[in-house]
């Protein structure tokens, strides 16, 4: 038996494998690679680009916006803290408004665009819902006006490491197997597969998620989005009685390419399922959209210098980069620190939107669209500010606190006035 490259080679278990050398080519570079385009890589590019670096936004699908356009997850949760007060601005603001500047939302929060009536507020949250392809569309016109170089249909693979830092992504695209060197990674994965990959330190999370099949239908009524199976919590946040009810059993890692794949068949027979008990009521039911992308929540974050909870509600941290209330709750404001989109293990991998390091709890309120942006909006800023992030001085996160705050971003809940 021969271990010859390109030869194959039977194993004690009667599994193959193939022995093969690879020579990879460097075909790209840049000062900031964001590696996912979904809202928090949307965030992050742009923040980058907008302050100067030279931004590549690689994505592994043909479009931008993850979840949140081709997940048909297409609802923009509040920038508010449920009690009549703003908590998000900056990108997370410009990014709901964008996904609105066509009239196509399903929901219109007239009390925070076209008044200032703090009862009515107080009632209405501000978030709204939204046609996935213009957004989707609309924000690769804006990353484009920024000066964002985009690279879709590109699948991240492995990375490289030199001197304890980042050097090299490898990836795969219709052009074959090569690599793209940066300064400064940002993983806007929503897996955290570049620190997956580097051999960063990184949590999954354990608890798994649930199946889900949610469609657009067309019927009499016009088109509609359908949520075939729940929107999964952590367990420690579900309320004594919590009676959800759950197309299977079964539990979903998202990180294991056969697992995905029958999750896929999975969700395909649900929504057919459920058109099928739709068009039994009303035989003008056709499905209209069903997502073109798992609809995986929360699966692995990285280790960062902090991790918030939910029980750090009004707490000021020193490297607060951005606020966010509570999708779920009305009241909590929540600060985030620059610390947990830093990696432990090296110094030039920031994290953004699903990937930040936060408890199971927290992580189900920062993996939503308008913290994304927050989170996406502070690493790009930060990217494009410095690239050694495991050893920044007071000096540089007060200066990159008050750059944020030029942008808008809220940096202390004491700026909020309540």
């Amino acid at each position: 038996m021969t271990n010859e490259p390109g030869s194959v080679n039977a194993t004690l278990d009667g599994s193959e494998t193939i022995m093969e050398t690879l020579s990879t080519r460097v075909t790209h570079r840049a000062g900031v690679l964001v590696a996912g385009g979904g809202v928090a890589g949307i965030a992050a590019a742009l923040a980058a680009a907008r302050h100067g670096a030279d931004v590549l936004l690689i994505e592994r699908e043909f479009a931008l916006g993850g979840l949140a356009t081709l997940g048909l997850i297409t609802y923009y949760l509040p920038l508010c803290d449920g009690r009549g007060h703003q908590v998000i601005y900056g990108i997370g603001e410009e990014l709901l408004r964008l996904a609105i500047k066509h009239g196509a939302e399903s929901s219109y929060p007239d009390a925070w665009l076209d008044g200032n009536d703090p009862e009515k507020r107080q009632k209405q949250r501000f978030q709204a819902g939204y046609n996935g392809p213009l957004f989707m569309t609309e924000s690769e016109f804006l990353l484009k006006n920024a000066g964002v170089r985009l690279l879709y249909g590109t699948l991240i693979c492995s990375a490289q490491t030199r001197n304890g830092r980042i050097t090299h992504v490898i990836c795969e695209n219709k052009s074959g197997r090569f690599a793209v060197a940066a300064d400064v990674f940002i993983d806007a994965t929503g897996d955290a597969d570049i620190a997956g990959f580097a051999g960063a330190e990184t949590v999954r999370f354990g608890q798994g998620n649930v199946l889900a099949g949610w469609y657009y239908s067309y019927a009499g009524d016009g088109l509609r989005l359908k949520v075939v199976g729940v929107s999964d919590i952590p367990d420690e946040e579900k309320l004594a009685g919590d009676s959800r009810t759950y197309l299977t059993s079964e539990r979903f890692s998202g990180l294991d390419g056969d697992e995905l794949s029958r999750m896929t068949e999975l969700s395909h027979r649900a929504t057919y399922d459920a058109w099928r008990a739709m068009r039994a009521a009303d035989p003008s039911a056709v499905p209209a959209v069903i997502p073109s992308i798992p609809q995986i929540r929360m699966t692995r974050r990285i280790a960062g210098y902090a991790t918030p909870d939910t029980s750090d509600d009004r707490r000021e941290w020193d490297d607060c980069i951005g606020l966010t209330g509570h999708w779920r709750h009305r009241g909590p404001v929540y600060g985030l620190p620059l610390g947990c989109l830093i990696s432990v293990s090296f110094p030039n991998l920031l994290a953004a939107g699903r990937d930040i390091s936060v408890t199971d709890s927290m992580w189900d309120n920062t993996r939503v669209i308008p913290t994304c942006a927050v989170t996406g909006e502070a690493a790009g800023t930060a990217a494009a500010m410095f690239s050694d992030f495991s050893s920044l001085t007071g000096a540089q996160i007060s200066e990159l606190r008050a750059e944020l705050r030029r942008g808008g971003v809220k940096t202390s809940i004491a700026e909020l006035g309540l």
